[in-house]
């Protein structure tokens, strides 16, 4: 059977306001301002991706014209070719147009793995049907984020990502009323580049006399500071993950060959699918650990995440929340349940989340299938 090709290509914006501030060191978002893209199959199959910016850079009004002027070299060509199909998107795209690159990507991918009948995280090798996410804790005062631990709490999540990396007060206050909202809890802690090696080192010294160990410090020196991150690894006593620092495959090989961290956080919204494939696979074979992250992303893009951790498997840290910060929900599907679960088994194709009728509106053609 002839597989079919890719028809047609659509991109729009769509804005959901927070229901809070999702602040990081660098900079807050009080709404998703993210695209949305629908891949149309040949025999008339759906695929649907979303892209987000990230907080500190990135701006939808350079990746929306960016991602249209490479649809051609997309259009017509066979979908089973999907691997050639993402690398030459990455080409096309260039550095610093990640959303772009996962948007498009995961709506290929969406549109072949539904047309094949199997779930994406099947496609990408099937090793398990359900991960537990994390949630986080923003930068905030220390009554508010004690609030919000024991809402966390409350959702059956006991591994709690903190942000840090501004005032290192502040940080240690907020640090402790997280800590002592509740017991048997798993804190990780992320600096997003706010903080240098030498302030990292300062702070798990501070939270060490306070008696918390964090079981993760991700990001504890700037991007691109591979000697200040191999630092903190060495002398913190804690794990240490790169994101900002790892872009993409390159960089993922100079951590490895730096020995530079023991974890490295893949967003797809940095490296899109090719290249997190590639990212994943280097980690692997350097017995670097693998995280999976996002920036500010709904059901859809979360979803893929989790089926993307979840097919490979091997992830053993899952930071997939953010649909917790939207105040409604622009999609169907699949959801993010109790204990932080995304439970994959229900899914019988794709990736098992679909715009709601809102979105739907704004592609405005008759007689597409959803």
């Amino acid at each position: 059977m002839k597989a079919p090709a890719v028809a047609r290509l659509d991109i729009r914006p769509f804005d959901i306001p927070l229901n809070e501030p999702f602040a990081i060191a660098g900079g807050a978002k009080t709404e998703a301002k993210n695209i949305l893209v629908r891949a149309e199959l040949s025999d008339g199959t759906l695929g649907w991706g979303e892209g987000a910016p990230s907080i500190n850079d990135g701006s939808r009004e350079k990746l929306m014209p960016a991602a249209k002027k490479v649809f051609p070299k997309i259009l017509g060509r066979p979908i089973a070719s999907w691997r050639a199909l993402l690398e030459d998107l990455d080409q096309a795209l260039g550095p610093g147009t990640g959303p772009a690159k996962a948007a498009v990507g995961m709506a290929l991918l969406d549109a072949w793995t539904r047309r094949l009948k199997i779930p994406l995280s099947t496609f990408f090798g099937g090793a398990q049907s359900r991960v537990y996410t994390d949630v986080t804790v923003t930068l905030a005062p220390p009554e508010a984020s004690a609030r919000s631990a024991r809402r966390i709490i409350a959702l059956g999540v006991k591994v709690i990502k903190i942000k840090v990396g501004g005032d290192m007060d502040q940080d240690e206050a907020r640090v402790r009323a997280v800590h002592g909202a509740g017991k048997g809890l798993k804190l990780m802690l992320d600096a997003n580049c706010g903080y240098s090696a030498r302030q990292s080192l300062q702070f798990l010294a501070r939270l060490k006399k306070r008696g918390i160990t964090p079981v993760l410090f991700e990001q504890p020196a700037p991007k691109g500071d591979w000697r200040g991150l191999k630092d903190v690894l060495a002398r913190g006593g804690v794990p240490v993950a790169a994101d900002e620092s790892v872009q993409g495959p390159k960089d993922m090989i100079a951590a490895a060959a730096l020995k530079a961290v023991s974890v490295v956080n893949i967003k797809l919204m940095k490296s899109g699918f090719a290249e997190g494939l590639d990212i994943a696979r280097i980690a692997k074979s350097a017995g670097i650990g693998l995280m999976i992250g996002g920036m500010v992303e709904s059901p859809l893009a979360m979803g893929a995440g989790a089926h993307f951790a979840a097919g490979l498997g091997g992830f053993s840290f899952i930071d997939l929340d953010t649909p917790l910060w939207f105040s409604r929900n622009p999609m169907r599907g699949l959801l993010l349940g109790r204990g932080g679960l995304y439970d994959l088994a229900p899914v019988k194709a794709g990736i098992g989340v679909f715009p709601k009728p809102e979105l739907l509106a704004l592609f405005h053609r008759r007689g597409a299938r959803a």
